[in-house]
């Protein structure tokens, strides 16, 4: 998104919040985007076998380190909620930085990796990269990507953009699918999708859910982030602004196309304007089990 872009979303945002009054303006620039929300989502999934038991997982997506209202101190309420939760799995989505948001100050990546080493999850922590993680560092995107890269690996998470690994454990295994970023991220499907030669379920995960359309059925899952749930969703209006060439329709929450399922979390952090109205920062934790 180029800057004439970013300019006219933000004033969209601005004209969209002065519209609705100045109470409802600070609830949106001021109260809710402090929030955490730990959003607790079951889901019943044809693809998820019978014998399998269910499998909990951390979403988190939209860090965005060093926008308003993300600092240390609510990172580490993050960590510290996650890990309450007790999921089996923590899913890392993309965008943990921040790119010409007003009022932000830009996180060093290894602090961030600092941050989110407290993280902890039987099977582990996986991540993958987004957007504004590629655009990080002034001269040459790729280095903002490997800082990132590098700072999560430190941390202990695994970074696994185009990649498929196996997740073995007794209550029934299964295989989790990393996908590049639809904008950045020379997103691969087909090919990691390829080595998986057994009939496990699969858990991809990804930035941008505008690559859903291209996710095959033999996915069980996919999650994304990216959206932010439009930061800002007005009664009987929606979404006036959703970064997706789709618009809304894959804006936020459980969507199921042609018996393919999604889910789009609306993430922690805030991009171009810090307001969030209706879609608070969230955590989603998610319970993946078999349809009845």
């Amino acid at each position: 998104m180029n800057r004439r872009m970013r300019q006219r979303v933000a004033g969209a945002m601005l004209i969209v919040m002065v519209s609705i009054g100045a109470p409802l303006a600070l609830w949106g620039f001021w109260w809710e985007p402090d929030q955490l929300v730990v959003r607790r989502v079951t889901l019943a999934l044809p693809g998820w076998p019978v014998g399998h038991q269910p499998l909990t997982v951390a979403v988190m997506s939209d860090l965005h380190a060093g926008s308003p209202y993300i600092d240390a101190a609510k990172i580490v309420r993050v960590v510290e909620s996650v890990n309450a939760a007790g999921p089996d799995l923590v899913l890392l989505l993309g965008d943990y930085v921040i790119h010409g948001v007003v009022g932000g100050t830009r996180m060093d990546p290894a602090e961030i990796g600092k941050l989110l080493a407290g993280l902890e999850a039987p099977l582990g922590v996986y991540a993958v990269l987004g957007n504004h993680d590629w655009w990080d560092g002034a001269h040459d995107s790729s280095d903002g990507a490997e800082a990132i890269r590098g700072a999560l690996t430190q941390a202990g998470a695994a970074v696994i953009d185009n990649e498929a690994h196996r997740i073995d454990r007794p209550e029934g295994d299964f295989w989790l699918l990393g996908i590049g970023d639809a904008w950045e991220g020379n997103p691969k499907i087909d090919e990691p999708l390829a080595a998986i030669q057994d009939s496990l379920p699969v858990i991809a995960f990804t930035h941008n859910p505008d690559l859903f359309p291209a996710i095959p059925a033999r996915v069980t899952l996919t999650l994304a982030g990216h959206t932010h749930g439009g930061q800002v969703a007005i009664p009987l209006v929606g979404r006036p602004v959703v970064p997706s060439e789709f618009g809304e329709r894959f804006a936020y929450g459980h969507i199921v196309e042609d018996n393919r399922h999604l889910y789009v979390t609306g993430g922690l952090g805030t991009s171009i304007l810090p307001v969030r109205f209706r879609v608070p920062p969230e955590v989603v934790l998610l319970t993946i089990q078999s349809a009845p």
